[in-house]
C-alpha cells in the first residue's frame, strides 16, 4: 500500500509539473497489434541487430527468465530462456558490444529495486541469437554484478552508447534522477557504476540510444524525452541539456521504449491492465 501511494504521489506531481507537448519530429503513436498473453508485464524493449525489423522484450519480476523476439506486428517469433536464472526484477534490455568484435550481445538488466533492498544490480550478457525457431535455451551467458557508487537506488532504465560501448543506468525515484556509467570493456564480474550526472527528470522507467549513437530517448509514465547529439558531444554532456518532449499516448504502466532499427521512428510497449491488453505502438518519424 505504501509503495502504491508513493507511485501515485509522484505521478500526480509529474502531471502537474509537465507542460503540454509541442509538435516535434515524430507523429503520435499507432497500435501495431497486441502482444501475446505471455508478455503481460513488459519492462524493456530494443531493436534486434541480428534480426532487422524485429524487437526483443522481456517481463519484469516474478516471471520466468525469458526474452521474447517479436515482429513489427507484435507477434512472438521466438522465446529464449536463460537456464538456471531467476528473474529477480528484470527491468530493461539493451544491445551492445561484447568480447567478440564481430558479434552483437544482448544485455538483460536485472536492475529494479522498488524497496531499495538489493546492494547490487545484475546484468546478464549473451550473444544475440538469430531467429531460427520458436524456442531456444541460453546456457552460454555472462553474469555481472554492479554496485552504484552512491548507494542503493531503484533503477529501471539502461542503455549502451554505441560511440563508446559504455553502459548507462538511470535512477527512477529521485526528484532529479541520477545518471551512472560503467566503462567498457567489462573485464571484471563485479563492476561499479559511477554517478556522472544529475538530470532534471523524475520517474524514468526506460531509455534507448539509436544504433548510430546520435539520438536518445527516455520515458516516464507520462512523457517521452528526446535528445539529438552534436558532433563530438559526449552522452553525459548531451543528457544534461533540456530535452524535447515527444508525442506519447500514456499506457498502463508503460515501461518500454526503443528506436526502430532503420531509424524511421520508435516503439513503446506497456504492461497489461485489467482494462487493456498491451499493444506495441509505433511513432513514425515525420
Amino acid at each position: 500500500m505504501r509503495l502504491t501511494f508513493i507511485l501515485l504521489f509522484f505521478s500526480l506531481i509529474e502531471c502537474k509539473q509537465q507542460p503540454a507537448v509541442t509538435d516535434g519530429p515524430f507523429a503520435f503513436g499507432l497500435s501495431q497489434g497486441k502482444v501475446d498473453d505471455r508478455i503481460s508485464e513488459a519492462s524493456g524493449l530494443v531493436s534486434s541487430e541480428m534480426n532487422p525489423g524485429m524487437l526483443w522484450t522481456l517481463n519484469d519480476s516474478g516471471n520466468p527468465a525469458e526474452v521474447f523476439l517479436i515482429d513489427q506486428a507484435a507477434q512472438t517469433k521466438m522465446v529464449c530462456t536463460l537456464k538456471g536464472i531467476k528473474n529477480r526484477d528484470w527491468e530493461e534490455i539493451a544491445i551492445g558490444a561484447g568480447p567478440k568484435k564481430d558479434k552483437t550481445y544482448i544485455y538483460v538488466g536485472d536492475i529494479g529495486d522498488n524497496l531499495s533492498q538489493y546492494p547490487t544490480k545484475i546484468i546478464y550478457r549473451f550473444e544475440e541469437p538469430l531467429f531460427d525457431g520458436i524456442t531456444k535455451e541460453i546456457t552460454d551467458f555472462e553474469t555481472f554484478t554492479i554496485k552504484l557508487s552512491d548507494g542503493i537506488r531503484d533503477t529501471e532504465a539502461m542503455m549502451i552508447d554505441p560511440a563508446t560501448n559504455n553502459l548507462f543506468l538511470v535512477s527512477k525515484r529521485e526528484d532529479s534522477v541520477r545518471l551512472y556509467q560503467v566503462d567498457f570493456p567489462f573485464t571484471k564480474k563485479e563492476l561499479v557504476a559511477n554517478k556522472v550526472a544529475t538530470l532534471d527528470l523524475t520517474l524514468i522507467v526506460a531509455a534507448d540510444i539509436s544504433r548510430d549513437g546520435q539520438e536518445v530517448l527516455m520515458k516516464n509514465y507520462n512523457l517521452v524525452y528526446y535528445w539529438k547529439r552534436q558532433p563530438d558531444q559526449s552522452l553525459i554532456e548531451l543528457l544534461q541539456q533540456k530535452p524535447t518532449k515527444l508525442p506519447y499516448d500514456p499506457e498502463p504502466q508503460g515501461e518500454s521504449i526503443c528506436f526502430a532499427h532503420d531509424h524511421k521512428g520508435y516503439y513503446t510497449l506497456s504492461e497489461s491492465s485489467s482494462k487493456k491488453k498491451p499493444h506495441l505502438y509505433w511513432y513514425q518519424r515525420k
